[in-house]
């Protein structure tokens, strides 16, 4: 049985000799040609590249729902609406933790305590000294 993958070796003498690819200049029509976040049409690309695979993760349906209603929302609060779709894509990313990292909350939680902790004793300090003066 032959697998899919076909192994060949290269020379130096094949790396010596100039390429004759061909670079096609951009097509403007192509439809898949990237366009940005947003299509002429408004429509949503998703393969932007700017969405980092999002799309087409193991989360992709959430994330294509939660991007969709927001860019989509006419709330006064932009995407206020789009709560249920956030919970599910959040709720997904995190059965996936290797492919979505989250900043790690006991690292926030030690940040945020060493911070309060820094800023009572400097005004104690500060009171000090003027009660001193």
């Amino acid at each position: 049985m032959t697998g899919k993958d076909k192994i060949i070796f290269v020379t130096k003498e094949d790396h010596e000799t100039p390429s004759s690819a061909e670079l096609v200049a951009d097509d403007p029509d192509d439809p898949y040609e990237e366009q940005g976040l947003i299509l002429p049409n408004g429509d949503i690309n998703w393969n932007c590249p700017c969405l980092g695979g999002m799309a087409s993760g193991p989360c992709g349906e959430q994330f294509k729902s939660a991007f969709s209603c927001f860019h989509y929302s006419t709330e006064e609060i932009k995407g206020s609406d789009c709560v249920d779709q956030f919970r599910a894509m959040q709720e997904c990313m995190q059965k996936y933790p290797d492919l979505y990292p989250q900043e790690d909350e006991n690292e926030e939680k030690e940040k945020s305590s060493k911070d309060l902790e820094a800023t009572p004793v400097e005004d104690s300090v500060a009171k000090e000294e003027k009660g001193s003066s």
